[in-house]
């Protein structure tokens, strides 16, 4: 044993001395080993390079962000399915429900307005909307929305339904104050299916408040400065999402300072004064920036300092240049009504295909008889324009996003 233990140290010690040169000459540089070591040394440590590995066996993350899974979802959709989601149909108290099936089942539309004088309380609000929603193919439910500000603009009032102060009286509240009721408000509509309060109005009144006719002689403001709207504004968004509610602020940038209500005529609504780098937007952009609302809505007047040739809904200077770009807001942009006096002499076919080419998204219609031409003006103009339908594809994904942080698709 111990001859052949020394017989295997002698020849251990030869190889090593053999492979000497190789190791030698490998690590300094100095000296480039045979041909035959080098083959000989590769073998015994290949090198292994990023390229050599198999791609297939790299792991994929998946991007499962509300933007991501929206982008996924549009991209499963038709044109037409795209279309719907960019419109908002009106259901008027005392309506059948089943006076949307078509436009919901077929048509594809995607939210609803809940409007009028519904004074049938939390239970009859929640039987209209859960129906609306039976109608909805597949889990891509509807954004379900209505305007409850409070005082003269409180659309849903009866048992469970608390009657709130106007915006005015809410001003006079302290911010946490006013966030804990508009929490208490928006569960009471999220208890009657509705997940987005169209407000609260950020617009401030410049000058006799009477002569207001949209917001002042309607005390739909909070009553104060642009700076003590905005901290209020922020109050009741936050109050709302405490509850599961999304809110849109409106009407961007605002009709503190026209005389016409942009509803009923198409007189006193230019506003000359407000600008984009003035406090009245800027409270605006205060609560946009600080809260990312569920909807931006439009005002239907024109700004002759900002953009004289359209009103803000139809301005690509204002939705595209400065909510999108300047403010990077990447949420839903909404009209006020279509159907209002205001637009009265626009194509009604056209009016969602303007408010789309100018960078917004969502049509919130108030007459049912302007829903479906909305929706072809937008179909037609979408398969015969491959840049407009682009553009259609941008702000489906915007509303798809939001329906999937709200749990609703």
């Amino acid at each position: 044993m111990k001859k052949a233990h020394g017989f295997f140290t002698r020849l251990v010690a030869a190889c090593c001395v053999a492979m000497l040169p190789v190791t030698l000459a490998a690590c300094s540089g100095d000296a480039s080993p045979s041909d035959a070591a080098t083959a000989a040394f590769s073998t015994r440590r290949p090198t292994v390079t990023h390229d050599s590995l198999d791609k297939a066996q790299v792991p994929s993350v998946r991007d499962d962000s509300p933007h991501a899974k929206a982008v996924r979802a549009v991209e499963s959709m038709s044109v037409e399915e795209r279309v719907g989601q960019l419109v908002m149909a009106p259901l008027f108290a005392g309506s059948d429900p089943s006076s949307l099936y078509d436009l919901i089942a077929n048509r594809h539309v995607g939210s609803v307005l809940i409007i009028g004088n519904w004074t049938s309380g939390i239970a009859g609000v929640a039987a209209a909307t859960s129906t609306l929603q039976s109608y909805v193919p597949g889990d891509n439910q509807l954004l379900m929305s209505t305007d409850q500000e409070g005082g003269q603009v409180q659309h849903l009032t009866g048992t469970g339904f608390d009657t709130m102060p106007s915006a005015v009286e809410q001003g006079t509240m302290s911010a946490d104050a006013l966030r804990q009721s508009a929490g208490t408000w928006g569960s009471q509509l999220a208890a009657a299916g509705i997940n987005v309060d169209l407000a609260p109005v950020l617009g401030t009144v410049v000058g006799d408040r009477a002569s207001n006719a949209p917001i002042g002689a309607l005390d739909r403001d909070f009553g104060l400065d642009a700076a003590g709207n905005a901290e209020h504004g922020i109050a009741v968004i936050e109050g709302l999402r405490d509850a599961q509610v999304g809110a849109a602020v409106k009407h961007y940038p605002g009709l503190g300072a026209v005389s016409g209500n942009t509803d009923f005529t198409t007189e006193g609504i230019l506003d000359t004064t407000t600008t984009l780098d003035g406090a009245e937007a800027g409270a605006f952009d205060q609560a946009i920036t600080k809260t990312d609302p569920a909807m931006v809505m439009m005002s239907l007047a024109t700004y002759q300092s900002i953009d004289p040739n359209n009103p803000a809904v139809f301005s690509s200077t204002i939705i595209d240049g400065h909510i999108r770009n300047a403010l990077k807001y990447t949420g839903v942009v909404i009209s006020d009504s279509m159907s209002a006096e205001a637009l009265s002499s626009y194509d009604v076919s056209q009016l969602g295909v303007n408010l789309v080419e100018a960078g917004g998204d969502m049509s919130c219609i108030g007459q049912t008889d302007y829903v479906k031409p909305i929706v072809d003006g937008l179909n037609e103009r979408a398969k015969s324009d491959p840049a407009f339908a682009s553009k259609v594809t941008a702000a489906a994904t915007r509303v798809m996003a939001l329906k999937i942080k709200m749990g609703l698709a």
